[in-house]
């Protein structure tokens, strides 16, 4: 429309001059969503950061009133300005910026295209460079479900994601309560790499209000956990001088984390449910940031939505069929509190262990852990909706029913007292490497099982803080205990051989013990026990 003279000088004289102020209390009366849509793009806000590139700015503007002449506005940012009648000038505005040596960037049309596109793709109002409209990209997030295409999308994740693949999952969240929030949310096709796992990777959404970009890579809007998701949120609650210490610490931003957490944790249960093979598949790519999102997690019950998103293999399905925590849950039997499962390299391992050999005979469901790092997710949940997550190495060594007496209606069995002099010929032979050695009835195939209290915890401790220890301070940190199996037969030929033959008893003692130690599922090799 163009300024008076009058308006120059009110509008352009004034460093930081407020016109947002004047238009809001112009506009009183008008419905708050009104001013918030029409606010935007009124003042050409920051105008003086103009002088950051420029040592002169000058304005050319005929109003579109009758009987004003047309004026330029003359200033070179240090504080002072000039205004003199000027010629040739159409009705509206226009600026001229004169660059700073070192700032001639500006000028080019790729860095002018690509500031826009950054900035200022979304706002209500075309923006032409060189005669050809530069913002053609639509704010897909405002639009309704309905009226977006799948090509629109594609087009539009390639955007915001710097992606050439295609989105794998789609979620668009409108509400009004608690917070106002239009968010467009994009799950990759591609695979994550080493480089996308890292928690150094950049945040994947931009964060914007009322379609102008207030953050690139908005880092405190989702959890660190979920960086590999792309997209935008809108949200006319954040104010657009947000700064990044309010970012940081502002009750609203936590408020604005919440509640979009809780809706892309609830959308990927549905999406289980929905599509139980198409689940899986982004599971095996993307599952690794679920368990990252239990352990950094402080809160317990995000952490547990979190954890109905982990699949394991059970002991009570085929191979290769995964199941879910939830699902678990309802397979147990009534009063059952606890979940038990187990960590193995391969299912092979975990069904062959003698440690599923004791919890097998119990008719007890056991979930198994093929990688090391499901281990310590299990461990540091502890709980999940009122039962105790338990390792089942964990509760062999905590069950102490039957312990150290013979199954006297066995007839394989040694006899009390033969049992109680093996035990004590194995304890002296073992020294050290056992902290103390018992009778067990839980084991059928197997002649013996080591125990340790905290079995999981304790392995994972081996692999970072006990690392060039020797292995007589491992035994006194874990304090193995061995139970042993009366009925096996190598356990009876040792009782006979330890006074037949002691050097051959001496050999087949180390033999069962280094064994034993072996069937444990530690996953790298080392010496002893720790084989």
């Amino acid at each position: 429309m163009g300024m008076t003279k009058d308006e120059l000088i009110e509008n352009l004289g004034t460093i930081a001059k407020s016109g947002s102020k004047a238009f809001l209390k112009d506009l009183a009366g008008t419905s708050s969503n009104d001013i918030n849509r029409n606010i935007i793009g009124q003042f050409g806000v920051g105008f003086y950061s103009a002088f950051m590139v420029a040592n002169k700015v000058e304005v050319f503007t005929q109003s579109a009133r009758t009987g004003h002449k047309p004026y330029q506005w003359t200033s070179d940012g240090l504080g002072s300005y000039e205004i003199c009648e000027a010629e040739g000038v159409q009705r509206g505005t226009k600026v001229k910026v004169h660059l700073k040596g070192e700032c001639y960037d500006f000028a080019k049309e790729e860095t002018i295209k690509e500031i826009i596109k950054k900035y200022s793709n979304f706002v209500g109002v075309p923006i032409y460079l060189n005669g050809s409209r530069v913002n053609v990209l639509q704010p897909l997030w405002t639009l309704e479900t309905r009226d977006i295409t799948e090509d629109m999308h594609e087009e539009f994740y390639r955007f915001v994601a710097n992606a050439y693949d295609r989105p794998r999952y789609i979620l668009h969240y409108k509400t009004d309560a608690p917070l106002n929030i239009r968010a467009l949310f994009y799950i990759p096709e591609y695979k994550p790499t080493l480089f996308d796992m890292s928690r150094d990777t950049d945040s994947g959404v931009s964060l914007y209000s009322r379609k102008v970009m207030i953050m690139n890579k908005a880092q405190e809007i989702l959890p660190k956990w979920l960086r590999f998701v792309k997209g935008v949120i809108d949200s006319e609650d954040i104010p657009l001088n947000l700064s990044r210490e309010l970012l940081q610490d502002s009750a609203l931003i936590r408020k604005l984390r919440w509640v979009l957490t809780n809706r892309l944790l609830k959308f990927f249960i549905e999406r289980s449910k929905k599509d139980e093979s198409k689940y899986l598949d982004f599971y095996q790519d993307y599952g690794l940031f679920f368990r990252e999102g239990i352990v950094t997690t402080p809160e317990q019950e995000q952490r547990e939505e979190i954890a109905k998103l982990l699949r394991f293999e059970s002991s009570v399905l085929p191979t290769g069929k995964r199941t879910s925590l939830d699902e678990y849950s309802s397979r147990m039997k009534a009063g059952s509190r606890n979940i038990f499962f187990f960590s193995a390299p391969s299912r092979e391992l975990a069904e062959t262990s003698p440690y599923f050999e004791a919890m097998k005979e119990q008719n007890t469901e056991v979930l198994f852990c093929f990688e090391p790092y499901d281990e310590i997710v299990l461990m540091n949940l502890a709980q999940f909706d009122k039962k105790n997550l338990k390792s089942i190495e964990n509760q062999l060594h905590a069950d102490q029913i039957n312990t150290n007496t013979v199954d006297t209606k066995d007839s394989n069995s040694l006899s009390q007292s033969e049992a109680d002099e093996l035990m004590a010929y194995l304890q002296n032979s073992l020294g050290s490497k056992v902290n103390k050695t018992k009778l067990t009835t839980r084991l059928v195939s197997h002649p013996c099982i080591i125990t340790i209290a905290e079995m999981g915890a304790a392995r994972h401790f081996l692999r970072t803080g006990m690392v060039g220890k020797s292995d007589e301070e491992k035994y006194k940190l874990l304090q193995p205990t061995l139970e042993v199996n009366p009925s096996h037969p190598i356990m009876k030929k040792l009782f006979t051989l330890k006074n037949s033959d002691p050097e051959l008893a001496r050999i087949v003692t180390e033999q069962v013990q280094h064994i034993t130690h072996k069937t444990k599922p530690v996953r790298q090799p080392t010496s002893g026990l720790f084989h």
